[in-house]
């Protein structure tokens, strides 16, 4: 399913830094992760100091939420001192005890398994990672993790190209703007963030519209998209 020579991933590389933006990049990043490892979600956390996890590019709300609980709770793989070989997998979340906290509300949103490996900077710093997620158990192979190892180190220097790294521009970043549409959703039907969530979640899911396209939508003409739009 990934069996990649280094011109695969030479030509996958130049593909990326082709992307016309930095979220079309961070999107490829994360759709060719997910379909190469038949993921059911998957999205980057960017990690800074004192900051919330910025969550980029995720498939669907729940992506987003799984980053929130992190940086609400304190505790989750973003949070683990050490990834060894720089990648972190949880075969069965379920029986995992390693965040006891944010494991169960994640097993609690239908994640049962994930992998995540680091984004590193030329000197060594980690700025974020990408995940990849599934709703059932799952086993990981060496394969898997040597794809994803030097798959981020490609994704690594694709973002680098669209992004100041040393900046990481929240604007480009599509968690505020998710954010925004939560907090217009909250205002209008007297929502609480969970709530909102649900609803974002939901119409992401029933019409198939990415969820930046969806928030972008609706920030703009304060109304979800109608079915005939997202066709």
């Amino acid at each position: 399913m990934h069996d990649h020579d280094a011109h695969d991933f030479a030509e996958l590389a130049e593909a990326l830094q082709a992307a016309p933006t930095p979220t079309d990049t961070a999107e490829d990043i994360v759709g060719y992760v997910r379909a190469q490892l038949d993921a059911d979600q998957a999205g980057i956390s960017i990690i800074r100091p004192r900051d919330p996890i910025e969550t980029i590019a995720p498939t669907d709300p729940v992506v987003q939420e799984l980053d929130r609980l992190q940086s609400d709770l304190a505790d989750g793989p973003c949070y683990a001192s050490c990834w060894p070989g720089h990648s972190l997998t949880v075969p069965n979340l379920a029986e995992d005890e390693r965040w006891s906290t944010w494991g169960s509300e994640a097993t609690a949103l239908g994640i049962a398994s994930l992998l995540a490996t680091e984004l590193t900077t030329a000197e060594g710093h980690r700025f974020g990672s990408i995940n990849a997620y599934w709703t059932r158990p799952r086993g990981f192979t060496q394969d898997d993790i040597a794809f994803m190892a030097i798959f981020a180190r490609h994704a690594t220097l694709a973002l680098e190209h669209s992004w100041n790294i040393a900046g990481l521009n929240v604007a480009l970043d599509s968690r505020k703007l998710i954010g925004q549409a939560q907090g217009l959703l909250m205002e209008r039907y007297d929502l609480d963030e969970p709530q909102a969530f649900e609803v974002l979640r939901r119409y992401s899911q029933d019409h198939n519209i990415k969820l930046r396209d969806l928030a972008s939508h609706l920030i703009a003409t304060r109304q979800l998209p109608a079915a005939d739009e997202t066709a």
